[in-house]
């Protein structure tokens, strides 16, 4: 058995509605789970949403109800998007949870009592609606420079946290590991920001001012801010449900990995998926934190591109946002899932529009994959009296795509190990093409007129077992759809696993199952 997985996705903000590039997120994240599991690692994915701070208590206030209430009403959106979207997590956090809040309370004693924190004056320019203080060169014409909306000068006590004395270790770290931050693009970006001299890090807020939020355990005057709160979840849920907290300031890592196997197992191993506009709170102000508790870094963190419509980064301000299930409705949650995954290259920025998913639908999904599982079926059920054929002696033509069935999964791991489920994707839809060209060929429908039948069921065979190695490596992008298509096949669709890739698991006499296409051809957005 492999190592376990542990994978993350970032928790998202309560209030916001889940569109495309929360799914994508989401959805990779459930992919790479799912290929884990089929490579035999044991896995951990996480998902789940940030609940406290300023637009949630501003929203229950509005509603007359309390901010909890406001938390409960709205996390539904994210629970009920991913399971529609079939996001399989295995832990859904909330940081109102109770088990979130003592490793908060319990990680900010720990830095107090060490002097990682201390109290200090923040002065200047604050947007509410994304709570956060900018400089004064920062705003222009008094508006926030990333939501465009008005700020307010404010000056108050707060406290900090001593991230400056932590910035020449991370140097160290990030040009001692090139993986820990990928790709390498997002790695230099890093590095480039800590060129300059790191700041500390302000993480309070006077309760006065902000009540929905975990108060400090050193003055309960005080909130902390959305960094000790949101970031530290992974660490909470990567915790046994009632493990011990260390007690002291010394070592408070070293403790936690001592006392909770689970998570000395888990967190070296840990995989955070961000999207590039988050890098510097993950790739600075995380490890940084991490290192002043005592903790190991994460194995890797792992920024991806924006997604771009008509050309246009995503922004309500300009109404160009794209609805998940809008487009699951059209195409099928499978589809969705498909065209995320084939679509964005790792790191780089991706294109939505109306017409690419379309030819992404109907190009590898209703003609290449869809069709070659129809006419396997449709052959099998006119030559074979609808039950999968014993294969004869073996052409030239079907060791070839015996081959490259068998010697797929190389590759296609190697893939993912980079995170290019994209790449991975294309691999599988290589072997589908050979597949449908190795049909055309061959000529099953020549070759039976002619009379030859035992070349007949070696070609059907060699081309349905050939459709079954290529389905249980689409089956942790395209769930659903890939068990249909092995009942199709007379196979026993169950959790993919690595020994389903040998070659000749279709058991000769079993039978097809004709019904209706894979992929619809006639969706309309």
């Amino acid at each position: 058995m492999d190592e376990p997985t542990y994978i993350t996705t970032p928790i998202y903000y309560v209030n916001d509605e889940p569109h495309l590039g929360h799914a994508y997120t989401t959805v990779l994240a459930d992919v790479l789970a799912r290929f884990a599991r089929l490579r035999g690692r044991p896995t951990v994915f996480l998902t789940g949403t940030d609940e406290h701070g300023q637009k949630v208590e501003r929203a229950a206030r509005e509603r007359g109800i309390t901010p909890l209430e406001q938390a409960n009403a709205t996390v539904i959106r994210f629970q009920e998007a991913w399971q529609r979207l079939s996001i399989r997590h295995d832990d859904f956090i909330r940081t109102t949870e109770t088990r979130h809040i003592r490793v908060v309370e319990s990680a900010l004693r720990a830095l107090w009592d060490k002097g990682e924190i201390y109290v200090g004056a923040y002065e200047g320019w604050y947007c509410v609606p994304d709570e956060r203080y900018w400089t004064a060169k920062d705003v222009v014409d008094g508006l926030c420079p990333d939501c465009g909306r008005p700020v307010e000068r404010l000056s108050e006590k707060n406290y900090f946290f001593r991230m400056s004395a932590h910035q020449d270790w991370l140097v160290a770290h990030i040009e001692a590991h090139p993986d820990f931050i990928r790709p390498e693009s997002r790695r230099n970006e890093v590095l480039g920001f800590l060129r300059q001299p790191l700041g500390d890090l302000c993480i309070s807020r006077p309760a006065e001012r902000l009540s929905w939020g975990i108060p400090l355990p050193f003055d309960a005057d005080y909130v902390t801010y959305v960094w000790f709160d949101a970031l530290l979840n992974y660490v909470t849920a990567a915790l046994e449900p009632h493990t011990t907290l260390p007690g002291g300031a010394d070592d408070w890592g070293g403790a936690l990995m001592r006392s909770d196997a689970r998570f000395a197992d888990l967190w070296p191993r840990c995989i955070h998926l961000i999207g590039k506009d988050i890098l510097t709170t993950h790739a600075v102000y995380w490890p940084t934190m991490l290192h002043a508790l005592g903790l190991p870094q994460p194995r890797m963190i792992f920024a991806h591109g924006w997604w771009n419509v008509e050309g246009i980064k995503m922004s309500k301000s300009l109404g160009n946002v794209v609805r998940p299930l809008d487009l699951a409705d059209v195409y099928g949650v499978d589809a969705f899932r498909y065209f995320l995954m084939r679509e964005m290259t790792p790191g780089r920025d991706a294109s939505f529009t109306p017409d690419l998913i379309e030819a992404r639908y109907r190009s590898d999904l209703a003609n290449d994959l869809g069709n070659l599982l129809n006419r396997l079926v449709a052959m099998t059920g006119r030559y074979c009296k609808g039950r999968i054929p014993s294969p004869g002696a073996e052409t030239e033509a079907e060791r070839a795509l015996r081959a490259q069935a068998e010697g797929i999964s190389r590759p296609v791991f190697e893939a993912l190990e980079g995170l290019a489920v994209n790449d991975a994707l294309a691999l599988v839809m290589d072997l589908v093409g050979a597949t449908n060209r190795y049909l055309e060929a061959t000529a099953p429908w020549v070759r039976a007129k002619a009379g030859e039948i035992e070349r007949v069921h070696t070609i059907l065979y060699t081309g349905a077992e050939a459709l079954r190695v290529a389905s249980v490596l689409l089956s942790p992008v395209l769930p659903e759809r890939m068990a249909v298509l092995q009942r199709s096949l007379g196979s026993q669709p169950s959790e993919p696993k690595r020994a389903d890739l040998a070659w000749g698991l279709l058991s000769p006499g079993t039978a097809v199952i004709p019904g209706e296409p894979l992929f619809p051809k006639d969706v309309t957005a």
